[in-house]
């Protein structure tokens, strides 16, 4: 069997499969089936965990997600990634405000070493006046990162300066709801504009 039947039976399979599970989605009765653009192996996501807010104190994941909230996992010496996705996150949340919703947003430090509570803190502040800044011991950001099945490494400098590291870390947003959780990710090429009306359709049809 040549490349090129093999590619066109691959597509054919993916996309009966995703047709499948529109079709039971839909024949579940699922409400929100028309506002879900992904679909998620691996299990659930999202969970439990304890982290440290910028005035020092411990916050748990029922403390900050207290309606529909937007969770990114990034670090505030991200020379390009993290800075992008943070801006456009507190974006999709003014435009979702202009549509009289409150959506919550919490950026959550993959980079404990060096990102202290109010580095954090000041950091999501400046993306959206409500975003939250969160950091921990390297356990508890290591736990939040589990719950929510994300990734992150430290890459040493080959120059062998270790205070200029960068950190690898996975770059999805996760729409969560405080009684049901997870409902949604978003990529990085998702816009401001495209996450909020996505938001939205959770909420209005919630």
């Amino acid at each position: 069997m040549n490349r090129a039947l093999i590619a066109s039976t691959a597509v054919v399979a993916a996309v009966a499969l995703l047709g499948g599970t529109w079709y039971a989605t839909m024949q579940s009765g699922d409400a929100l089936a028309a506002c879900r653009a992904s679909a998620v192996a691996g299990g659930d996501i999202g969970g439990p965990f304890e982290l440290t807010n910028g005035a020092g104190e411990t916050v748990t994941d029922a403390d900050v997600i207290t309606a529909p909230t937007l969770v990114y996992f990034g670090y505030t010496f991200c020379p390009d990634v993290c800075p992008l996705d943070a801006a456009r996150n507190g974006e999709a949340v003014a435009l979702l405000e202009e549509r009289g919703h409150d959506v919550n947003s919490v950026f959550i430090s993959v980079d404990p070493e060096r990102d202290t509570p109010e580095m954090v803190s000041d950091y999501a502040s400046y993306m959206h006046e409500r975003m939250v800044g969160l950091t921990g011991t390297p356990e508890q950001v290591k736990a939040a990162s589990r719950a929510y099945k994300t990734y992150y490494k430290k890459q040493t400098p080959k120059d062998g300066d270790d205070e200029y590291y960068l950190m690898d870390h996975s770059t999805f947003t996760y729409l969560m709801f405080p009684e049901t959780g997870f409902a949604e990710f978003y990529r990085r090429d998702m816009t401001a504009e495209k996450m909020a009306e996505s938001v939205a359709c959770f909420i209005e049809n919630s």
